[in-house]
């Protein structure tokens, strides 16, 4: 992957529904070019496929959580892209202090949420790592 899959990802997060036309204008590239790296991503399975995103609370069975990670050495912006290409990583968060970063993530069932952690955990930068799962949300 380079920066320009790496553009895709982060347009089509931020909007699944975003025309090949569209992502053509907004990232300086052909048409073409963008329909085939989309093709090959999704043919490897760097995009597993498309979603939505649900606002909170009106999933009742969405697990939400968030993940204190410490990164092995200076590698964190290579961590963050990989994360950033994760469905279920809904924000990333650089901190200071004995965790370098904070991930936001969601699953629709514990089910789903125990596969995803269980990946995430397995990325190649990732020295150590905590999780908690948010039980209830209070607004402000």
């Amino acid at each position: 992957m380079d920066e320009l899959d790496r553009a895709i990802l982060a347009a089509l997060r931020k909007d699944a529904r975003t025309s090949i036309s569209a992502l053509s204008k907004s990232l300086n590239a052909a048409r073409p070019t963008i329909q085939n790296r989309i093709t090959r991503m999704e043919n490897s399975g760097v995009i597993g496929g498309y979603t939505i995103k649900i606002q909170t609370g009106t999933s009742p069975n969405l697990v939400r959580a968030v993940m204190l990670i410490v990164v092995q050495g200076n590698n964190a912006q290579s961590l963050v892209r990989e994360l950033q290409a994760r469905p279920s990583v809904t924000a990333i968060h650089s901190t200071n202090g004995k965790w370098d970063l904070v991930a936001e993530i969601q699953a629709e069932s514990l089910e789903d949420f125990d596969r995803e952690l269980n990946e995430i955990r397995s990325l190649k930068y990732i020295s150590s790592s905590e999780t908690n799962i948010l039980l209830s949300s209070y607004k402000m």
